[in-house]
C-alpha cells in the first residue's frame, strides 16, 4: 500500500526488514543497544558483528532516542537504533512518538532519502499494535508534510495481521 504525501511516499509492506533496500532500516532497540532477539536479533544475524561492535562503542541511548550505525552485510547502508517504550513504564505514547520522530530526524540529518521502520515496541515490549500504528503513522505523515529531505518512508511489518492494522489506520489518516 502506497500513499503520496507532499510528493513523498509513505508505504506499507509485509516483509522482512533485514531485506529492505532503503538507505536505512530502523532497529527496535533496547536502551543498552544490545542486539538480542526479535528484530534486533535478525539484524545482528544477517548484518554481522560490526553492527553490535558500533553499538558497543556508542554505549546506549534513552527511551525515545535514536542512534545510527553502519549496516554491515545488510542491503541497507545504515541501521538507526530507536528505543521504544516497554508497556507499563509510563508515558509510553510520547516515548514511542519520540522514537519515531528521532529516527526520521536522524535520517534527515544524515542526508538519507529512504527509511524502513518496524512496528516499534509492539513485540516483546508489549505495546498494543493499534496504538503503535496510530502513533507511528501520524508522526510520519506529519513529518512528511514538513521540511524534510526524506522521499520515502516504509513501514515494514512482520506478518499480515500487523500489516492489516497499519493499512486500516493509514486509510483513516488519509481517506480516499
Amino acid at each position: 500500500m502506497k500513499e503520496k504525501i507532499e510528493g513523498r511516499i509513505l508505504e506499507l509492506v509485509d516483509g522482512d526488514i533485514t531485506e529492505m533496500e532503503t538507505d536505512a532500516i530502523v532497529n527496535a532497540a533496547n536502551a543498552q543497544l544490545v542486539l538480542g532477539g526479535g528484530v534486533a536479533g535478525a539484524i545482528r544475524r544477517k548484518g554481522g558483528p560490526t553492527i553490535q561492535e558500533e553499538c558497543n562503542r556508542i554505549g546506549g541511548t534513552f527511551v525515545g532516542g535514536a542512534v545510527i550505525t553502519g549496516a554491515g552485510d545488510l542491503k541497507a547502508r545504515h541501521v538507526i537504533h530507536a528505543v521504544g517504550p516497554r508497556m507499563g513504564e509510563g508515558n509510553e505514547d510520547e516515548k514511542l512518538r519520540n522514537a519515531t520522530l528521532n529516527s526520521l530526524k536522524l535520517a534527515d540529518q544524515q542526508g538519507l532519502k529512504s527509511i524502513s521502520l518496524p512496528a516499534i515496541s509492539s513485540g516483546i515490549f508489549g505495546f498494543p499494535i493499534q496504538r503503535c500504528a496510530e502513533i507511528m503513522l501520524k508522526t510520519s505523515i506529519d513529518y512528511l508534510r514538513g521540511q524534510t529531505g526524506l522521499e520515502r518512508i516504509v513501514f515494514c511489518l512482520f506478518g499480515r495481521a500487523d500489516y492489516e492494522v497499519f493499512a486500516r489506520r493509514l486509510r483513516q489518516e488519509i481517506p480516499g
